[in-house]
């Protein structure tokens, strides 16, 4: 598997659990389904420009957070 997706994948579960929520309720919020959310947690997933902007809306969050160093 590549770094760099399982590294994001990290990312989005972190801030999908600091926000209480169900990869099901993220992915409702996202327009995405919950298998899809799923595989970009693990790492198994590249998404879209386009899902990368709706998983940020759904979070709440500027998608620069993604790539930020650290814990959010």
């Amino acid at each position: 598997m590549n770094q760099e997706l399982i590294s994001f994948g990290l990312k989005i579960r972190q801030l999908r659990t600091a926000r209480g929520l169900s990869q099901e309720q993220l992915g409702q919020q996202a327009d995405l389904d919950r298998t899809y959310i799923s595989g970009i947690e693990r790492g198994v997933r590249n998404l879209s420009l386009l899902n990368l902007f709706r998983l940020a809306k759904a979070l709440g969050v500027s998608p620069s957070v993604f790539f930020e160093e650290g814990s959010e």
